[in-house]
């Protein structure tokens, strides 16, 4: 068939890796515009636009699908599939009505759960034991589409943002190129959404970084594992800005008799920090404007046995 692909970041990649190694054709990519990233704010192309010039295929940005002159690209490539990975703008009901066969949706989420921007980060702060990828039929809704496809992932104890979206980028690949092989052979079968379960995966803000020490260590370790890469989770120490990489809970849920946030010293490489609830080892550390230390580097630069983060 004749593809479209349309992504943005890393995670959308694999996708568009898989299909260009199939037996179908990529007529053309959609990416977002280049944004200015960085300490100098310069212009930078997304992973998708890097992967599409190294392959040397069509590609086009447009700033949105709502406008005519944006879907200029779409419309010439006319495609039997439009397949949509993280590409991050709306595609309206004139682009959703472009592709022949219509448009498909890779989304990191088992749906209807975790619909919207940020479903992986959502289930690893609310603790789910599982995630998976959907490969949906589009429609004018928000990832409320017919389910064409769906493959499950066990969330582990120490699996963050990253770890998760690699593995569900793999998960997603061969996904897509089996629903794509059902509609070439015109035995796709698709099925309505439930209307149980359904949550929604807020975006992301930058203020739900700050650590709340009188949060238990467990909800405090998803909010660290969450927040990598993006925000990244914080707290302070002396009135400076410290940011927690990695950490775990160290043992049972028992209440500390220190007040949260105290640290309690260092332990098998590990700087515990009193919580709510049970003690948070932290493993790696990084001070604002330098780079991350381990928790014995930090402990090093302490200078009394009764400090606390705030």
């Amino acid at each position: 068939m004749r593809i479209v692909f349309a992504g943005t970041p890393e995670f959308a990649v694999p996708p568009l890796a898989a299909l260009v190694r199939s037996h179908h054709e990529i007529i053309g990519v959609l990416t977002q515009p280049d944004r200015p990233a960085g300490r100098g704010r310069n212009l930078s192309m997304s992973a998708v636009k890097e992967f599409a010039l190294e392959n040397s295929l069509p590609l086009a940005q447009p700033q949105t699908l709502r406008t005519t002159e944006g879907r200029a690209a779409l419309e010439t490539w006319r495609p039997d599939v439009l397949v949509v990975v993280a590409y991050g703008l709306i595609l309206p009901p004139e682009a959703l009505a472009i592709p022949k066969h219509g448009c498909l949706n890779i989304h990191a989420s088992l749906l209807p759960r975790w619909r919207g921007a940020a479903p992986v980060q959502r289930a690893i702060l609310e603790g789910d034991d599982e995630t998976g990828v959907t490969i949906m039929q589009m429609d004018a809704g928000l990832d409320t589409g017919p389910i064409l496809l769906q493959r499950a992932l066990p969330i582990g104890d120490t699996d963050d943002s990253v770890s998760v979206l690699d593995k569900l980028a793999a998960l997603g690949a061969p996904a897509l190129l089996e629903v794509l092989s059902s509609i070439d052979s015109g035995s796709v079968l698709a099925r309505a959404q439930p209307s149980e379960g359904a949550t929604y995966a807020k975006k992301i803000e930058k203020s739900e970084a700050r650590i709340d020490w009188k949060r238990s260590a467990s909800k405090i370790d998803r909010q660290i594992r969450a927040f990598r890469p993006w925000p990244i989770a914080e707290t302070t120490h002396r009135g400076e800005q410290v940011r927690v990489h990695r950490a775990r809970v160290v043992g049972d849920a028992a209440i500390t008799s220190h007040p949260p946030g105290s640290i309690l010293g260092l332990k098998d490489d590990l700087l515990l920090v009193a919580c709510g609830e049970a003690v948070l080892g932290i493993a790696e550390l990084q001070r604002a404007g330098r780079r991350s230390m381990t928790a014995r580097e930090f402990a090093n630069g302490l200078r009394s046995t009764e400090e606390s983060f705030e």
